[in-house]
């Protein structure tokens, strides 16, 4: 991996992380474009640049995280139901991590759960506040997102809508808890990583890991402050079409015999 090819990773990282549109499907399509080799440092490179991602979230909204212990209450309870079936399942979602007809499979299905779901909502009574109930759910439908290509942005945000959340409550909660998520996860991949004695990097490595999480970083800022915008005004449709497309995208490639593996 070049210099380029970890800026590109990190853009589409700081893009796609908390749009509903998948970012594992995004980085397996432009993975294979680049011809980047899927070695072991490249594996840990695109899980550790969603530190950068992560702290876009508290940047952009730190008032929130320091506002009461109440929110941090609330992102514990939505938290357990990842923590627990993702420490269970583990294994069985890497193997799932690797069949990228999974991940193609999923884009295209949550794509079209995506251009419905708009009027799925569309009369129901609306509101702000979250109680440690609705939290808890939330975190339940986070945990779909456990099979690749379902996008975590987008299942918890479905899953407040359905708690009779707005959108945009039902995006920020979901943004606020891919902190402790997506914190937890990275950091446990770090840590297997060291354990296994994978985890060494030279310095070129280690520029290139601080500059991807910079990238990720600012793109994820920018991307944040569009989404909500975007998602109030227009829904989710585009965002349903999208996806259909990158799914189908994946699929064609594999027929045409591209090597997508993960």
């Amino acid at each position: 991996m070049d210099y380029i090819q970890a800026i590109i990773l990190a853009i589409i990282e700081g893009i796609t992380e908390y749009l509903p549109v998948s970012s594992t499907g995004h980085m397996i399509i432009a993975s294979s474009i680049m011809g980047i080799d899927k070695d072991d440092f490249t594996k840990i490179f695109e899980v550790q640049i969603q530190f950068g991602a992560i702290l876009s979230v508290v940047v952009l909204y730190w008032k929130r995280f320091i506002q009461s212990l109440d929110f941090y209450y609330k992102l514990f309870v939505a938290f357990i139901p990842a923590a627990v079936i993702g420490l269970l399942l583990n294994d069985y979602i890497d193997m799932l991590l690797e069949n990228v007809i999974v991940v193609a499979v999923m884009l295209v299905l949550g794509g079209i759960v995506l251009v419905f779901i708009d009027k799925v909502f569309e009369d129901k009574p609306q509101k702000d506040d979250i109680s440690y109930g609705t939290a808890l759910k939330i975190g339940f439908f986070q945990c779909i997102a456990m099979i690749p290509g379902v996008s975590r942005s987008a299942a918890s945000i479905i899953g407040g809508m359905t708690q009779g959340l707005t959108r945009k409550s039902s995006a920020e909660f979901s943004f606020f808890l891919a902190v402790p998520t997506m914190f937890a996860a990275a950091a446990y991949k770090m840590l297997k990583g060291y354990l296994d004695g994978n985890l060494t990097f030279s310095n070129e490595q280690i520029k290139l890991l601080i500059i991807g999480n910079v990238v990720a970083f600012i793109v994820a800022l920018a991307a944040i402050k569009f989404f909500i915008e975007f998602l109030q005004k227009y829904g989710f449709k585009v965002f349903g079409y999208y996806r259909i497309v990158i799914g189908l995208i994946i699929l064609g490639m594999l027929a045409m015999g591209y090597d997508l593996s993960v």
